[in-house]
């Protein structure tokens, strides 16, 4: 079984895993997002290097996936980005504490979703969050929604400074667990996208946005290639864990 094709820098940091899947880390076929645009995206970044997407879903909580967590390395998370080259809009904050789901374990993506808490921040037009999907919220196959992401415009490819985004459609989940088998894919805790543009290595952690919500976070996709129709990129499904994410967020202090 191939070792995963971990994400852009981690690799020598995070344990090799076993399971067959590549971290999403780029957006491709995609296009350029028009600067701060999406005021929600996050850079998730180790040593000041992008490693991993996220979004802002309160002004002291950021969502990401727990892949991107090396608990020997702390992480820090940078706001009002869009070329992350350049420093003049965007904010860094260090996390204050981190909240893996309980019953996450690497080596697999069931529950791959981290809640990353931080300072309370001063949001303005360069800086806000995203809304979560309310309880009992279903997302329709065929639905267009997008994602976005500093991540790879290719396999293999370079990564991307400037924040990238395209539009992809929701899968019929019966659809994406013939494609991934039911010991990768649970139909009630992800969700698969497909179309022309897609995530690639660098966007893990990323949303995927329907509408005016966050309903997915950025998981895994095929191993070789990124935008595999055979083995389509997929999402952890937000409102699966809803009940989790609020207890998080009324109890911790």
């Amino acid at each position: 079984m191939m070792t995963i094709i971990s994400l852009l820098l981690l690799a020598s940091l995070l344990p090799h895993l076993t399971f067959t899947a590549r971290v999403n880390v780029g957006i491709v076929n995609g296009r350029e997002a028009k600067p701060h645009s999406r005021p929600y995206m996050v850079s998730v970044q180790v040593k000041k290097q992008h490693i991993c997407g996220g979004f802002l879903i309160s002004d002291t909580f950021v969502m990401t996936a727990a892949h991107c967590r090396n608990k020997t390395l702390n992480l820090t998370v940078v706001l009002g980005a869009h070329d992350l080259k350049k420093s003049e809009n965007s904010v860094r904050y260090t996390v204050v504490s981190y909240h893996q789901h309980p019953d996450y374990t690497m080596g697999s993506f069931h529950n791959d979703i981290l809640l990353l808490k931080i300072e309370k921040l001063r949001l303005n037009d360069n800086i806000k969050w995203i809304s979560i999907p309310e309880e009992g919220s279903v997302i329709e196959a065929g639905s267009v929604c997008s994602v976005a992401g500093w991540g790879r415009t290719e396999t293999k490819g370079k990564k991307s400074d400037h924040l990238m985004e395209t539009d992809v459609t929701v899968m019929n989940n019966m659809e994406c667990e013939s494609k991934w088998g039911k010991k990768h894919f649970s139909t009630s805790q992800m969700m698969c996208v497909h179309g022309d543009g897609g995530s690639c290595d660098g966007d893990s952690g990323g949303p995927l946005v329907c509408g005016d919500s966050a309903v997915g976070v950025t998981s895994f996709g095929d191993p070789t290639r990124c935008n595999s129709p055979k083995q389509p990129e997929v999402y952890i499904k937000i409102s699966a864990y809803l009940p989790w994410i609020k207890s998080i967020i009324e109890n911790v202090n």
